[in-house]
């Protein structure tokens, strides 16, 4: 059979392939990545957690190409473009290369079977091969424990946070998807949590293992007023050695309260990693500022106000009420709502209800898709009755909300990766 010759030619394949998109162990992954050939001497930080990796991962890739590291990032799922998933240097790497990414993994693979992420996964660290980045910033797909990036042993290990979603595949427990996410940490080598709550199986986990654990709130932490924010660090956890602050920082360009947990979580990595890969205050306070990552609480320019967030979980969509909160008054909110069955639709819509005047529902494609009208009646079911209208596709309600929202209310888009890139997808095609 001849190898595909073009990107959406392989996508296509590969999305053909496997009926079950999702298939969690690590064997294959590891197999074909030894058929791959040697590694390369790049500094390793991998990125797991519930929410806030996206987020995480543009942080750290911007904080150390200001200190002028060659940096390679892998991140999914993509909003507009495969090509988002793959950066070297911050740029999205280009068709032809991953054409022939892919082409060498196929030829590794043999007959060992891999998932769509499982062979995307491989062929990103096949670029990154090529080109021999200084750090390769690595976010999980999904849990950690058996996820494909955990073939590659980081050199430092983040868990975001960790909350209820994927309990199909992790469990039903907070403690049972704490288990799967400290399945990143290695041995020896400096994991940092975020969550300032972190699970008793995340700890039990990683001192069983002899990870040197940084937890949020203990060993590390972060502190401010309106115009800028203080960080500080015990020398060693758990909170024992020197106390070294920092103060005087400017906020992320990340819009969100929650951003200081995630810059928190991103110092104390970096400096964990010091000895291998050094940064400056000045690198740090620059890379904060100039951080960009489209659809996490992305505020849109002009009126209406438009809010742009892939919230698709209880405790995303709880933050995004915060961070809506903190915007000052709009007359009325119009939400743009798309979800996947899989997610808890209930527990998103009842933190919501109090900020939304308008729902556009939307249909979302797919088997895992919910269809509008779905929506509709768990909205009703939860005793919503303020003006509710069903659309066929994101873009849809995204029309319709701009014609009924006045220049002073607010849009707000959630829900889901694929109701914010199907509204940021034709927000782009309108403005060219």
């Amino acid at each position: 059979m001849s190898l595909p010759q073009t990107l959406d030619q392989w996508l296509a394949l590969l999305e053909g392939r496997h009926v079950q998109t999702i298939k969690l162990g690590l064997e294959r992954v590891r197999a074909v990545r030894a058929a791959l050939g040697a590694d390369r001497e790049s500094v390793i930080i991998t990125v797991g957690g519930t929410n806030g990796k996206g987020s995480t991962c543009a942080m750290l890739e911007s904080i150390l190409l200001a200190e002028g590291y060659r940096v390679g990032c892998y991140t999914s799922p993509h909003l507009l473009r495969y090509n988002e998933r793959v950066r070297i240097d911050g740029k999205e790497v280009g068709d032809e290369q991953l054409v022939a990414a892919f082409a060498r993994v196929e030829a590794a693979r043999g007959d060992t079977p891999l998932t769509y992420f499982e062979h995307g996964t491989l062929a990103a660290w096949s670029v990154f091969q090529q080109s021999a980045p200084d750090v390769i910033i690595l976010e999980v797909g999904l849990g950690g424990r058996l996820d494909a990036v955990n073939v590659f042993d980081a050199d430092c290990a983040i868990v975001t946070s960790v909350a209820m979603d994927h309990m199909d595949y992790l469990g039903d427990t907070r403690e049972a998807i704490g288990y799967e996410k400290a399945g990143i940490f290695r041995a020896g080598r400096p994991a940092v949590c975020g969550d300032p709550q972190p699970p008793a199986s995340l700890m039990a986990h990683a001192e069983a293992i002899g990870a040197r654990l940084w937890v949020s709130g203990r060993d590390f932490g972060f502190g401010g007023d309106r115009q800028q924010w203080g960080y500080w660090r015990y020398g060693e956890p758990p909170a024992q050695g020197a106390l070294v602050k920092r103060a005087g920082l400017a906020y992320p360009s990340l819009r969100g309260a929650n951003q200081l947990l995630n810059a928190a979580a991103v110092i104390t990595a970096l400096d964990t990693l010091r000895d291998r890969a050094p940064v400056s205050m000045q690198a740090i306070r620059q890379g904060l500022m100039l951080v960009d990552v489209p659809g996490r609480f992305q505020v849109l320019p002009g009126r209406p106000a438009v809010v742009l967030d892939v919230a698709h979980n209880p405790q995303a969509a709880g933050v995004l009420v915060e961070n809506l909160g903190s915007m000052g008054f709009y007359p009325e909110t119009h939400a743009v709502l798309g979800m996947l069955r899989d997610k808890d639709v209930d527990g998103v819509i009842a933190l919501m209800r109090g900020r939304v005047d308008h729902w556009l529902l939307a249909d979302l494609p797919g088997p895992r898709g919910l269809k509008a009208e779905e929506l509709a009646l768990r909205l009703r079911a939860a005793g919503i009755d303020a003006d509710i209208r069903c659309f066929g596709a994101p873009a849809e309600a995204y029309a319709a909300a701009q014609k009924s929202a006045a220049e002073g209310d607010r849009i707000v888009v959630f829900g889901s990766f694929l109701t914010v890139a199907d509204v940021l997808a034709a927000i782009r095609a309108e403005r060219h």
